[in-house]
């Protein structure tokens, strides 16, 4: 049995039986050094109690995002020194051009997508991304994830999880590279009208 595998059957034997408690911490862990995603248990607390469904989305948000600011405050406290640990420096730099190039629009992406989140929590604390923005950012970003998730499963049931497996993933990435090219769009489109204006 690999370790992921070992990973997730504790979780289940350990943290399901306690219900939104359990939730909550799995949140707060696997934001900043914890492999199990809490859409796991999520999705299976949802199933059991759906007229729970949105609640338990709020506390897999706030358990999230509180394991955020932790994962924020490891990178802040460790440096690089702790990044190194997850990924080689070649990846380091890509996180850092993002962060560079998008801001806290990365913390929103990584939130939403499949993306590791707690590799981009801590790599936000080591390059000193504003800390309020980054809280903002987490906050809309998983609870817009875990929330969509949560209401899906209200009006579906069981027959959606197969569809949240397999293309919730992928569908997520396609709304951010959407949004993406509107917001390029719209910024190339006023510097195309400022650059116009200077001229004339």
């Amino acid at each position: 049995m690999g370790i992921f595998s070992s990973l997730l059957t504790w979780t289940q034997e350990t943290l399901q039986p306690l219900g939104a408690w359990g939730l909550f911490v799995l949140a707060f862990i696997e934001s900043s050094f914890f492999p199990i995603p809490p859409d796991i248990l999520l999705i299976v607390l949802a199933l059991e109690h759906p007229d729970l469904a949105l609640f338990f989305a709020l506390i897999t948000t706030v358990g999230s995002v509180l394991g955020g600011m932790f994962g924020y405050g490891i990178g802040y406290v460790g440096g690089k020194a702790v990044l190194e640990k997850f990924m080689s420096h070649n990846k380091i730099q890509r996180v850092h051009d993002l962060f560079n190039k998008y801001e806290s629009w990365t913390i929103g992406i990584a939130g939403f997508t499949p993306i590791p989140y707690k590799v981009f929590t801590i790599a936000a604390g080591v390059f000193y991304i504003n800390f309020w923005k980054f809280v903002v950012m987490s906050l809309l970003s998983r609870g817009a994830r875990f929330f969509l998730e949560a209401v899906l499963i209200m009006f579906f049931g069981a027959q959606i999880v197969i569809f949240i497996d397999t293309y919730f993933g992928p569908l997520s990435l396609l709304v951010v590279v959407v949004l993406a090219l509107g917001l390029y769009m719209y910024k190339r489109k006023k510097f195309d009208k400022t650059t116009q204006q200077k001229r004339t």
